[in-house]
């Protein structure tokens, strides 16, 4: 036996690398579990559905994994020079105990991401690199028992270090008088086989590039998502992205067909072909009220306040507070979506007119943090004589905001120090991590409306609602008891989950009290409110019956003096985004003004309504559908408009560096 030593070294040597790839693969399954058992419930779901998701996790998670045995897989023959093979079990083992810690923390990452959103690792998640670090750093401590994970982290490291240096051993597991040809025979099927594996599919694309969704259900969809892949994916885009090497108008089918794209845009068979962008360019209807009198305009952006939480309104349950009665009494758009999923990247298209492009980083944190946008919201008020302000809760230099906004027409530019200065308070005292409490930035928004001597064009963009979760320790908060229905669809840790409910109640409340000191005062008759969110994070620790209607809601409400609201009755369940809000208010605060847009102004009834979110859920006037899964007529016109849209928005931005 001893002329085929270096063949039986090779078939042990591949054999402990198989047995090592089915225990990873295993772990890795096991991780899908838990997410599954985590954020769902397997009684919701049919056999076949799970299978399906599990099944499609399984390819691709051996595809992950064949990328990493890949290396050692083709240095294995090298081992059979009896002199290296002393070092070839010590040396595997240091490689797959490094690239499976790894492993480790890319899946660890990712579930933290995935139990805050409700999807796998997106190119937001880089964005902590451009965030508040200390602000970041703080949040974790509040909210997680660090020591408790640390701990976690060491045992989980252990493990697999024990497994590693337990299967890599030399062992004579395999004995056989084998040629050289059959030998290397064996090692090429190996190598075919792991080559099988890593494209994980036969098709055109391999399957990391082209992944179905293997069920109808969007979470099971999520949960088959191999995490290492979507980080990977995540990197990729946020890198093309931040050096604006992305080609966004080719991604949705219009390039060399701009024309087309601005003719499907903007319902329009005949177009000025010359020059494209005095297609979306429009002047409001004159107005002599307005001009006699132009009003205040307040645009609030409240984070995280996504409208699914308020299904759930009760006297046992009163999330809603003092905004309960302002949404029954004025026009509150009830089928509206945001425009991303993050701060950040659905403040940025709201104040520029434009709609979020999908993987797409911050302006401002990007090649276009000096460009002055000439579509900019505050640029239209500003030139209609107004002062306009821009309040953030938090600190300025947070995403570079305060530098972007100031090149965007406004005015003035107010953050956390401003704001405590103004009102005579101690900034640490009125302050949580992120910022000033939300009812002392109301409270600074009222006395700059008290004040002005001018017409004010304000934006507010709040920080509470915000982990770690911190609210005022003299607001006495509203009854919150969670009923069983409730506490059925929170798939996170129902103690954080409370905490959350707190602050979000505070966030709203502190809204709803400002449009009660509004409309209890003389800004009633002069001043025009608007609040929104930027997003539904609270997405990430609930589950929905009906996805796609549900997840991205965030409120549109709009409260109007008598003396400008519109004589025909408001559609307030027409399809829409973050897009539309300020095309609908240039109409019903300005009188014969241009204003560039690629939203839609609510009121007109002779255009196509449609809400999009980057993450490709649209909604249309038959309800919330996932791109490239439209089940109805209307549904296939919405995906087609927001592809032309998409490409407009992309043309405009370009023509612009």
């Amino acid at each position: 036996m001893q002329k085929y030593q270096s063949i039986n070294f090779l078939l042990n040597l591949l054999y402990s690398f198989l047995k090592l790839f089915l225990v990873a693969l295993l772990f890795m399954g096991l991780a899908r579990g838990y997410l599954l058992f985590s954020h769902g419930s397997i009684s919701e779901f049919g056999l076949g559905e799970l299978f399906a998701s599990f099944f499609l996790g399984l390819r691709l998670d051996s595809s992950v994994l064949a990328y990493i045995f890949s290396l050692p897989v083709l240095l294995s023959p090298l081992f059979m020079f009896r002199f290296l093979q002393t070092k070839a079990y010590a040396l595997f083992r240091v490689y797959f105990f490094l690239v499976f810690t790894v492993v480790f923390f890319m899946i660890f990452t990712d579930f933290s991401y995935f139990s805050f959103f409700g999807e796998h690792s997106t190119l937001m998640i880089f964005g902590v690199f451009d965030d508040d670090t200390e602000a970041l750093v703080r949040t974790a401590f509040d909210n997680y028992n660090v020591a408790l994970v640390a701990f976690f982290i060491v045992i989980i490291l252990s493990i697999i270090y024990f497994i590693v240096f337990k299967i890599l051993q030399e062992k004579k597991s395999i004995s056989v008088e084998w040629g050289v040809l059959k030998g290397t025979g064996i090692y090429l099927s190996v190598i075919v086989l792991v080559a099988l594996l890593g494209r994980g599919s036969l098709g055109l694309f391999p399957l990391a590039y082209n992944t179905p969704d293997p069920t109808s259900n969007q979470f099971l969809n999520n949960l088959s998502k191999s995490a290492p892949f979507a980080l990977f994916d995540s990197y990729n885009a946020y890198e093309k992205s931040k050096n604006g090497n992305y080609d966004l108008i080719k991604d949705v089918g219009f390039r060399g067909k701009m024309d087309e794209a601005f003719k499907i845009h903007t319902q329009k068979a005949t177009i000025d072909e010359k020059n494209l962008l005095n297609n979306i360019k429009y002047t409001t209807p004159v107005n002599k009220a307005i001009e006699d009198m132009p009003p205040h305009v307040v645009v609030v952006m409240v984070e995280s306040f996504g409208m699914p939480l308020l299904d759930y309104q009760s006297k046992i349950f009163n999330i809603m507070g003092r905004i309960q009665k302002h949404f029954k009494e004025d026009i509150l758009f009830n089928r509206f979506i945001s425009a991303s999923n993050g701060t950040v990247v659905s403040l940025e298209p709201l104040l520029l007119n434009i709609t979020a492009r999908p993987q797409s980083t911050a302006f401002a944190q990007g090649k276009y943090l000096n460009t002055a946008f000439t579509q900019a919201s505050a640029k239209v008020y500003k030139d209609a004589g107004y002062e306009t302000n821009f309040v953030y809760g938090g600190d300025l230099s947070w995403r570079n905001v305060g530098n972007f906004m100031s090149k965007q027409g406004f005015t003035n530019i107010d953050g956390r120090a401003s704001i405590a200065k103004s009102l005579g308070e101690n900034r640490e005292e009125i302050s949580h991590d992120w910022g000033v409490f939300d009812g002392y930035l109301y409270k600074y928004i009222e006395k700059k409306l008290k004040n002005a001597t001018k017409p004010q064009f304000i934006f507010v963009l709040t920080t509470n609602n915000h982990p770690p979760y911190k609210i005022p320790n003299d607001y006495k908060s509203n009854t919150l008891e969670l009923s069983e229905k409730l506490k059925a669809h929170i798939t996170g840790d129902i103690d954080l989950a409370k905490r959350r409910f707190k602050d979000y109640a505070y966030a709203v409340d502190m809204a709803g009290e400002f449009l009660d000191h509004v409309k209890e005062s003389g800004l009633a008759q002069k001043t025009v409110v608007v609040i929104t969110g930027d997003n539904n994070t609270v997405e990430g620790i609930m589950k929905y019956d009906d996805y796609y209607n549900q997840t991205k809601r965030i409120p549109f409400y709009l409260y109007l003096p008598e003396y400008l609201k519109p004589y025909e009755k408001i559609d307030m369940t027409l399809a829409s985004s973050h897009k539309d809000i300020f095309p609908t208010l240039y109409d019903l605060t300005l009188s014969d003004k241009e204003y560039m847009a690629i939203g839609t102004n609510l009121l007109d009834k002779n255009h196509i309504h449609c809400g999009f979110n980057d993450a490709g859920v649209i909604m249309s006037k038959d309800g919330g559908f996932k791109l490239d899964n439209p089940k109805t007529q209307a549904e296939a016109e919405c995906q087609e408009y927001y592809k032309a849209t998409l490409a407009v928005t992309e043309y405009l931005i370009k023509s612009q560096e």
